[in-house]
């Protein structure tokens, strides 16, 4: 090949590959192992170049992982449950299986051609019924060891969607997909006991030694450890069944500005209520329109209902307070009520100034040496940080100065002595409920029988498989509506019973998807001896937006895994290291019609010239620079047409050389055409050194220096995940390369380096430059070069020369030179005394080891 044809290489490298079977895995326990994992993706149909990314991070790892003489297990699946693909089926009238079987052939035609190292033959798709009746086997274990349980809960309904949403599927009160207002309903539903771990997940984040400190401590939030005091008010009147109120509090040091109890339209008193009255019954219906989130309660206008109910102050038997109904309180949090003390809590004060309700100080700053106020209308709660020292004012917590931290435990210790309460921890962290009433997901394995109960199914009677003959035309779950599916004999007592028609939450299915990884044809969720050899994952890669729930389920369902005895202990921490890529972003190209309305182009439909962009009609179109790749937007980027126009190898190239991986970098038509330009000058490089004639040449030594010390500096950036680091020092090796008057033995042994270490990048160019250099075998076969020590310390140093303050030249001497032999060479170089024009030198200044200036 004369000149780099990326169209005629790549295909023919893939399927060299292909033939030899380069990256199947297989288990060796003489070989140490290496998992690399990227989040597999959703098969909507194409990849983006976000995509391209991510996995050939994960690609660059895996090559260079193999090539160090690891055992490397690189696998590729489908997370493939979900309800776009049940809205795709009934707008068009098709089936969810097939639309999302179609897309994933889609999307793995546009894998194969960018060249990744991935172990086809272990790939699997969660809506496979291989895949999902042993994760139906894995339930079934948990509900055995009591990891799953049913109960009665509030929740997230989308009365569009038709389906339980999880609260980080509620945006702004709405349905992350169907924009419908979320109702509160009251459903039976499965959970998983995901709380019982709460300490224990916490407690091992600080283990994650290789986990970006962010997504720990997002985790940490999330699971939400406090201490605080749990205690009862008890009722003036009691109400039914009803003489106290619990409540738990995490500002017990606020007691004493106690000015109203609130309960949540879901508290078993209000529930009570609204059976009994028509205006409770009304306030609570209206309350629960709103979502279940904390974020949404925060953000919603806060609203009550005065029940006429009054509790006791636990101090001041004469101090009254009233009963509230709440729209912001959480009933899965604490006890599902709580006093508010305005003084110093923002939400609480806002509600008191809104019901004409008390407002009395606890404590104030410890600056103020007078008497302190109130916070007057229209002024913000006193809500210092717990660590800021105040002066309480009020005896539960002392009158001295000191930090709100010391002030909750003095209340606590206040408290437990007078009988009133006990300190207490709690977490943030409710159990995971996983009904969904969606058809396109894993069948729950359980039976009702009105003589047994609820009844898991036999296992071997797994899977139980989604039936094909559904129809979408009416709204809901169209297997409530399938008798032959729904209707069976209970597998305990032979009688007539019914299916669970509620499918799991499609989080299950990614919570342990790596895991099945290591035994994906098994005929048990995992082999004891794969998952021994393969967990845990050494390398783990995905975006941001996984931080909390994938990553915090996957942690769990480990830990579930190892009690049901499907895992080792050793990976109850299924993923080693994590690593979270930035985007790839993309220009926006924006007109305006004549109703001032945007209207958005394709990036193919603009020319960029004259210093701007312009349609092909000369309209001038404004740039929104490096913006995230948006379908509405139509600054996406489609990999077909990268790997058509630039080459797979161009494409991997661009997207890990121009920013650090962590950071988003912006694919521009500039960055391809320069990236595809070196590519092209490599293989030139490369291919006069495979031409050159053997022997040596007079900077035989300076090539080799330079190429170990790009050995070494390569190895350090793959290390590090310093992707663009390493390809800087390519680069630089290249040039050298290039411009080097060393003889064509050692211009060879460059070559063939430079080919390895670009291997892992540009793996079909580095194959190309192998075997032009007549090498045996796959370069993916190879060997990581070693650097040798001895050759990556400097024994000369180049300083630069200076004539009257400007460089002029520069000279490479032993760093051990004499200042008398370095003046010498200074002025006998031709670039110094031509800028010296014969004028006298007046200084000639030697700085050891760094600069000469010459003075005239």
């Amino acid at each position: 090949m004369s000149r780099y044809s990326p169209s005629e290489i790549e295909p023919k490298w893939q399927a060299a590959w292909d033939a030899a079977g380069t990256f199947r895995a297989e288990r060796d326990e003489s070989r140490p192992k290496y998992y690399v994992l990227e989040m597999f993706p959703y098969p909507s149909g194409r990849i983006h170049i976000g995509h391209v990314r991510n996995y050939t991070m994960g690609d660059v790892i895996a090559r260079y992982k193999k090539a160090r003489g690891f055992n490397v297990l690189h696998p590729m699946g489908w997370d493939a449950f979900g309800m776009p693909a049940e809205n795709a089926a009934m707008a068009s009238g098709g089936h969810p299986q097939d639309w999302t079987y179609k897309n994933i052939a889609e999307m793995k035609a546009q894998m194969k051609p960018l060249g990744w190292s991935l172990d086809w033959s272990r790939e699997l798709a969660t809506c496979d019924p291989e895949y999902y009746g042993q994760q139906q086997a894995l339930f079934i274990d948990m509900l055995e060891k009591g990891l799953v349980y049913r109960k009665n809960a509030v929740v997230n309904w989308d009365p569009v969607d038709m389906t339980v949403l999880a609260n980080e599927q509620v945006i702004d009160g709405k349905g992350w997909r169907s924009g419908a207002e979320v109702e509160r309903r009251e459903l039976t539903q499965w959970f998983f006991r995901i709380s019982d771990y709460s300490e224990e997940l916490l407690a091992a984040l600080d283990r994650l030694d290789n986990w970006p400190a962010k997504v720990k401590l997002m985790q940490a939030n999330w699971i939400g450890r406090s201490r605080g005091l749990q205690f009862a008010f008890g009722m003036t009147e009691a109400h039914g069944n009803f003489d106290r109120i619990e409540v738990y509090t995490t500002r017990p040091d606020t007691l004493m500005g106690a000015s109203f109890v609130a309960v949540s339209p879901d508290h078993p008193l209000a529930r009570q209520l609204e059976r009994e009255r028509a205006d409770v019954a009304a306030y609570c219906a209206e309350a629960r329109k709103g979502g279940t989130t904390e974020e949404a309660l925060e953000t919603a206008e806060k609203t009550g209902f005065d029940t006429g109910l009054t509790v006791r102050h636990p101090f001041d038997t004469g101090w009254e307070l009233p009963v509230w109904i709440a729209n912001f309180i959480l009933m899965d949090y604490g006890t599902g009520a709580i006093f508010g003390c305005p003084a110093h809590d923002q939400r609480d004060l806002d509600f008191a100034r809104k019901y004409g309700l008390p407002v009395a100080s606890t404590f104030e700053p410890a600056e103020v040496t007078g008497d302190y106020a109130a916070p007057e209308e229209g002024a913000a709660a006193y809500v210092p940080p717990k660590d800021q020292p105040v002066r309480y004012v009020r005896l539960i917590a002392g009158d001295e100065v000191q930090t709100g931290a010391d002030g909750v435990e003095a209340a606590i210790a206040f408290c437990e002595a007078n009988g009133v309460g006990r300190g207490v921890t709690k977490y943030r962290l409710r159990d995971w409920g996983l009904s969904r009433q969606r058809f396109w997901g894993c069948p729950i394995p359980v039976i009702h029988c009105e003589a047994c109960g609820v009844v898991p199914e036999a296992k071997e009677n797994l899977p139980v498989e989604l039936p094909y003959d559904v129809s979408f035309g009416i709204p809901g779950n169209p297997l409530d509506r399938h008798p032959t599916w729904r209707n069976v004999k209970c597998p305990r007592c032979g009688g007539d019973a019914q299916r669970e028609t509620d499918t799991m939450d499609t989080f299950v299915d990614s919570s342990w998807y790596f895991a099945r990884f290591t035994a994906p044809n098994a005929d048990t969720p995992t082999v004891a001896e794969d998952a021994g050899y393969w967990m845990n994952v050494d390398q783990y890669i995905g975006g941001i937006e996984h931080a909390i729930l994938h990553l915090l389920y996957s942690r769990f369902f480990a830990r579930a895994m190892h009690q049901t005895g499907h895992l080792p202990e050793s990976a109850i921490e299924p993923f080693d290291a994590l690593f979270t890529q930035g985007m790839v972003t993309h220009a926006i190209f924006r007109t305006e019609d004549a109703a001032g309305r945007a209207v958005y182009h394709f990036p193919e439909d603009v020319e960029l010239r004259d210093g701007g962009a312009f349609l092909k009609d000369g309209t001038a179109v404004e740039i929104i620079p490096s913006a995230k790749m948006s379908k509405s937007k139509k600054n996406v980027v489609d990999p077909d047409d990268i790997v058509r126009d630039y080459g797979a190898d161009t494409a991997r190239w661009f997207v890990l050389s121009d920013s650090p991986p962590e950071r988003d970098v912006e694919w521009t038509a500039a960055g391809a055409d320069a990236a595809q330009k070196h590519l092209a000058r490599v293989w030139r490089v490369a291919l006069d050194a495979a031409e050159a004639e053997e022997g040596q040449g007079p900077g035989d030594a300076d090539l080799r220096r330079t190429l170990h010390r790009a050995i070494h500096d390569v190895t350090m950036g793959l290390e590090s995940f310093g992707f663009n680091a390493a390809i800087a020092k390519l680069y630089a090796l290249t040039t050298a390369l290039q411009k080097s008057d060393a003889g064509g033995t050692a211009r060879r042994e460059a070559a063939g380096v430079l080919a390895q270490l670009m291997a892992p990048f540009t793996p079909h160019l580095a194959e190309e430059v192998w075997a032009a250099l007549g090498r045996d075998g796959l370069i993916a076969d190879a060997p990581w070069p070693e650097a040798d020590p001895a050759l990556l310390t400097d024994d000369s140093v180049t300083l630069p020369i200076q004539v009257n303050g400007k460089r002029r030249s520069e000279v490479t001497v032993p760093k051990d030179m004499g200042k008398g032999e370095i003046e010498a060479l200074v002025m006998a170089d031709e670039a110094v005394q031509r800028a010296l024009a014969g004028q006298p030198v007046k200084k000639l200044i030697v700085v050891p080891g760094r600069i000469v200036n010459v003075v005239a």
